[in-house]
C-alpha cells in the first residue's frame, strides 16, 4: 500500500455521498506497499480501506479482483470484502481514478515468523486455491516469465547503481527461465503476492488474507514459491530450511503436491526471485515524486534469487522424484 494521489477533503465528501457509510471520523493516508494509493477511512459505520487504482493495476482487471474477494468471501475465506454503494457497484472514481472501498481486515503481520506461522500460512493457502477452483473469471498473470523482458529491458541499463553484477544476474536469470520454466502442471486462482505484510494473524491464529491486486491464473506451485521467498528467509537473508519445511507441509495438509509440482519448485523458487527483483529495481529506481511511498530494498531478492540458483528438490526438503 501507499499514497500516490491525494484525495481532497471535498471529492472524498462527495464520493462518500453514494454509500451509506455516514459519517468520515479520519482518513489517513498508510505509506507502505508500492502499487496503489490506500487510505485508512473511518466512519460512523466502521473502519474501511479506500484504494485508488494505478500504476500496474489495469483498469479491466478490476472485476476479477472484486469478484475473486466477493467469491472467497462468500464460501468462508477469511478476506477483506468490498463495500458496494446504494446503486450496488463496488467500484467508483474518485480524483480521476478508480476507486473502491474494501471492508477493514482485523489482525496483524508477524514480522518474524516462526514454524508454526508459516505452516498457517501454507494451509491458508492451499485453501485459497481450493476456494478458487469455480471462479469463473480468468486473468493472465501479467508478471509471468513473458512479462519479464520489458522490466529487464527498463532496468538493465541502471541495476549495477543499485547493486555490482545485478545486470548480469537478472539478464541471465531471464534466459535461464525462458528455457526451463515448466509447461504443465496444475494451475488455478493464486494469490501471486502472499508476502508476510498481506497475512494477518490475531491470538497466534491467521486472521485473513488481504491485497489481491496481483491475483490471476497461474501454476498454483508458483504461488508456493512466492510464499517461500517471502517467508523463508531470515533478517540476515539467510534461508530456513525448518520454515519452509512448515510452509510445504501446511499447504500439503490441505493440497497434495503433485510429482511434477515438487520437481518444478526449485524453478519456480528461482523465477519468483526474478520476478520480485524485476519489480523492486523499477521500483527503485523510478519513484514519483513527492509520493508517499516506502520503495523495497532490491537487494533483498537478489539474494534470494543467487542462493536458489543452487537449489534443488532437497532444499526444499523434497526428493529429485516428487516425494516427501
Amino acid at each position: 500500500m501507499a499514497v500516490y494521489t491525494n484525495v481532497s477533503d471535498e471529492a472524498l465528501a462527495e464520493f462518500l455521498t453514494h454509500y451509506d457509510l455516514g459519517k468520515v471520523v479520519s482518513f489517513k493516508g498508510i505509506a507502505g506497499g508500492v502499487e496503489n494509493t490506500n487510505y485508512l477511512l473511518q466512519t460512523e459505520a466502521g473502519s474501511y480501506i479506500l484504494t485508488l487504482y494505478e500504476k500496474r493495476v489495469a483498469e479491466a482487471d478490476l472485476p476479477f479482483f472484486i469478484g475473486l474477494m466477493d467469491h472467497l468471501a462468500s464460501r468462508g475465506f477469511t478476506c477483506p470484502l468490498p463495500i458496494r454503494n446504494r446503486a450496488g457497484e463496488a467500484l467508483g472514481r474518485l480524483e480521476g481514478r478508480p476507486a473502491a472501498i474494501i471492508s477493514f481486515l482485523e489482525g496483524m503481520e508477524v514480522s518474524h515468523p516462526t514454524a508454526d506461522y508459516c505452516r498457517l500460512a501454507g494451509q491458508t493457502m492451499a485453501r485459497l486455491h481450493l476456494t478458487a477452483q469455480d471462479f469463473d473469471i480468468q486473468r493472465v498473470n501479467a508478471l509471468a516469465p513473458a512479462g519479464w523482458p520489458p522490466l529487464v529491458e527498463s532496468a538493465v541499463g541502471e541495476a549495477d547503481t543499485v547493486e555490482a553484477g545485478m545486470a548480469e544476474l537478472i539478464t541471465s536469470e531471464l534466459a535461464y527461465a525462458q528455457q526451463n520454466w515448466p509447461t504443465d502442471i496444475p494451475s488455478g486462482v493464486i494469490h501471486a503476492d502472499m508476502f508476510k505484510d498481506n497475512v494477518f494473524f490475531l491470538d497466534g491464529a491467521l486472521s485473513g488474507v488481504i491485497d489481491f491486486y496481483f491475483a490471476c491464473n497461474d501454476y498454483l506451485a508458483y504461488d508456493l514459491a512466492v510464499g517461500i521467498n517471502a517467508w523463508c528467509f531470515d533478517d540476515e537473508l539467510q534461508f530456513d530450511a525448518e520454515r519452509c519445511a512448515a510452509m510445504i507441509a501446511g499447504y500439503q495438509e490441505i493440497r497434495q503436491l503433485e510429482p511434477a509440482e515438487q520437481d518444478a519448485l526449485p524453478v519456480l523458487a528461482r523465477g519468483a526471485a526474478l520476478r520480485f527483483l524485476l519489480t523492486r529495481v523499477n521500483d527503485w529506481l523510478n519513484v514519483p515524486p513527492g509520493a508517499l511511498v516506502v520503495p523495497h530494498d532490491p537487494k533483498a531478492f537478489s539474494a534470494r534469487l543467487r542462493f536458489f540458483k543452487s537449489a534443488t528438490p532437497s532444499t526444499f526438503g523434497l526428493s529429485t522424484s516428487g516425494t516427501s
